[in-house]
């Protein structure tokens, strides 16, 4: 192509691609001007112009604004410096529309009413610097801050190191388990349970019940249990409740107690220390918003046989 070549706005744009009215407004911006103008007073343009059309076109398309670009075409800032700053602007965009899209196929999925959608929604807009310190404050609520309390120090390392972190691109589940976890953590019943459980989960010390049992009656239970549990039996079902009687008066027998209501109650008690419903449902929720594999066998049977034995049957 010879440089000193010169192109009307109509041959611009069928080089360019860009109509002749866009071209004629960047040339009245001065952003492309015209190298000179023929006899009649039409504009001309050069190779120069030409190849600026070109690289303002594209720089569009990736969305830069006309400012910008006018500041690259007069080498004020490098296409290399914008790009990155682009880049790292179109990364925040990818991250809100992957947010966006997981809470309706959420909505879409659970059928959720206009409370909960608003809900996910605000939870979820949230920053990460923003769920972080959420979570922050649900320990030092917990536990007390830093060189505070009396909370077990394993305790409260163990709940930091599994801090929820919501992934940028998360799964229905993933934001399902997420608002479910944000409500948890505002509670203070629950708080006043992970307080009392926590430390017997960081320590892995055995119960009172479980030490004055015996190793085979534990054993024995935690097979019964897991085998109910992956039978999909219901604890408040009356298989679940054939379980549990057999469990009760194996219990009672050991303790020379009566295999009564009064017994149950004491037995629930004494499995929820370490293993409240509410808190294995915490971790359980942690497991699915950081994408961990849930491990069957590592899930407790004790939530399962608590609820059995506060099931009254005869209610």
């Amino acid at each position: 192509m010879d440089v000193t070549t010169l192109y009307s706005i109509g041959e611009l744009s069928r080089r360019t691609g860009l109509s002749v009215r866009t071209i004629r407004f960047y040339s009245d911006s001065g952003v492309v001007a015209p190298t000179t103008r023929s006899p009649a007073g039409y504009r001309l343009y050069d190779l120069d112009a030409l190849l600026r059309l070109e690289l303002l076109r594209t720089l569009r398309e990736l969305g830069m604004d006309l400012a910008t670009i006018q500041r690259v075409l007069d080498r004020e800032l490098s296409v290399a410096e914008v790009a990155a700053a682009h880049a790292d602007a179109v990364d925040v965009q990818i991250r809100v529309l992957q947010l966006r899209r997981s809470v309706l196929r959420t909505v879409a999925g659970r059928g959720s009413d206009p409370e909960e959608t608003k809900l996910m929604h605000r939870l979820t807009q949230l920053s990460a610097e923003e769920r972080r310190r959420m979570i922050d404050d649900f320990v030092d609520g917990t536990f007390g801050t830093f060189g505070t309390g009396d909370a077990d120090p394993a305790a409260v390392a163990m709940v930091r190191a599994a801090t929820p972190d919501l992934p940028d691109d998360p799964s229905s589940e993933q934001v399902a388990a997420w608002v479910e976890l944000a409500e948890l953590v505002g509670d203070e019943d629950f708080r006043a349970r992970m307080r009392r459980t926590a430390g017997h989960q960081a320590a892995g010390r055995p119960l009172g019940i479980e030490s004055d049992a015996g190793e085979e009656l534990m054993e024995y239970t935690r097979q019964k249990v897991a085998e109910a549990r992956e039978s999909g039996i219901d604890p408040l079902s009356d298989r679940g409740a054939s379980v549990i009687d057999d469990l009760v008066h194996r219990f009672a027998e050991v303790f020379a107690r009566t295999p009564d209501t009064e017994f149950r109650n004491w037995m629930a008690q004494q499995f929820e220390e370490a293993h409240d419903p509410r808190v294995d449902r915490y971790w359980r929720l942690v497991w699915i918003v950081n994408g961990w594999q849930v491990v069957p066998h590592l899930t407790p049977v004790y939530p399962w046989l608590v609820q059995a034995l506060r099931h009254d049957r005869d209610a």
